[in-house]
């Protein structure tokens, strides 16, 4: 039996990169996945159930919290209550300089990365405080702490995802809920290629090698909802360190 098994997940952004690898991850540790996208989680799901798995896929955009509620809905009816939540999806777009940004798309990537993470949250909070038990993994970047050139957006978004997992901590940990967020670093995803063809700031100058797989990233989140991980609570976990990919057993 895997550390997961009868464990029900949720994951958003589920359908590529690391939602995909972490859904895959949960599944293999014996969870069984809701995959949350706006298209093609199918896909995922088939690959899930024809290792073994269990998976179901359900279509919401996260920027939308009745869909998004509805989706958690779903997931409670056909698998049971939601054990675990992992606020995956995020947008890197617009890469420019403030001065030179679109609004329209700067309050796109704010409903996604910042809303949608408060939307994921609000949907199980509740149920999961009532359970007395739960555990929440917010992906998160070094850009919450850091000023990336071009990257005004993103740096104000994940720095509002870093509040939100204190946040939660503050009112809910006491609670039997668990938030963690995971900063996996530079992951070889479609993010990294769009920010590779954006030639802004030195990230889009580093080396393909040196970009983690999303299969790490996806192993990281998986061991982050066992209770190996307990001790790591309204913290924000770097993969850059050596001491959690040991503890990962990535090394």
């Amino acid at each position: 039996m895997g550390a997961l098994s009868g464990k029900v997940a949720i994951v958003t952004g589920a359908s590529r990169g690391i939602g995909a690898a972490a859904a895959e991850a949960l599944a293999a540790e014996g969870a069984t996945v809701a995959l949350v996208a706006r298209t093609q989680a199918d896909e995922v799901a088939a690959r899930i159930g024809a290792g073994g798995g269990r998976a179901i896929a359900l279509a919401a955009d996260v920027a939308d919290y009745d869909a998004l509620a509805a989706a958690v809905a779903t997931a409670r009816e056909r698998l049971g209550g939601v054990d675990i939540l992992v606020n995956n999806a995020g947008v890197i777009e617009p890469i420019a300089r403030l001065g030179e940004s679109d609004p329209d798309a700067w309050d796109r990537l704010l409903d996604v990365n910042v809303k949608g993470v408060y939307h994921g949250l609000r949907a199980v909070l509740p149920e999961m405080a009532v359970r007395g038990t739960g555990v929440v993994i917010n992906i998160s970047s070094g850009a919450a702490t850091a000023v990336l050139e071009g990257w005004s957006a993103y740096c104000a978004s994940k720095a509002a995802v870093l509040s939100l997992t204190r946040a939660v901590h503050d009112e809910y940990g006491g609670r039997g809920v668990r938030v963690v967020g995971l900063s996996p670093g530079t992951v070889a995803t479609d993010m990294q290629r769009t920010i590779r063809e954006s030639g802004v700031n030195a990230v889009s100058r580093l080396d393909w090698e040196s970009h983690i797989s999303p299969q790490w990233a996806g192993r990281a989140v998986a061991w982050l909802a066992t209770d190996a991980a307990a001790d790591l609570k309204g913290v924000d976990v770097s993969l850059r360190e050596e001491t959690i990919r040991r503890r990962i057993g990535l090394i």
